[in-house]
């Protein structure tokens, strides 16, 4: 079992940065690959990039390329999600997810273990 914990959000302004942090415990908490998604009001949870278990390998969707940056340190079993030259539509709930294993794709089914989320608001 593991558990996550997400933190970071906040309101910020159009443009601005925010970094957002999902620690992990529990089970090998260290050995799995995490996914971030966001979930605006009204609308579906979405999958905004995942990184495996060693930081080698790293997924963005295509909306955040260039601006978001996933990474990790297993040291302190904490995944980042630095977040630049943020949007208005960026307004969301972002949760940070684990799978039972693997490196898993898109999808919101492909995993098991979900954060609680954290609140980033953009304002225009």
């Amino acid at each position: 079992q593991v558990q996550l914990v997400e933190s970071g959000g906040g309101l910020v302004q159009a443009g601005g940065s925010l970094r957002l942090s999902c620690v992990a415990s529990g089970g090998t908490s260290s050995s799995v690959s995490v996914g971030w998604f966001r979930q605006a009001p009204g609308e579906e949870r979405e999958f905004v990039a995942h990184i495996d278990w060693s930081g080698a390998r790293t997924h963005y969707v295509d909306f955040v390329k260039g601006r978001f940056t996933i990474s990790r340190d297993n040291a302190k079993n904490t995944v980042y999600l630095q977040m630049n030259s943020l949007k208005p539509d960026g307004t969301a709930v972002y949760y940070c997810a684990a799978p039972l294993f693997g490196l898993p794709g898109t999808g919101t089914y492909e995993y098991s273990y979900w954060g609680q989320g954290t609140q980033v608001t953009v304002s225009s």
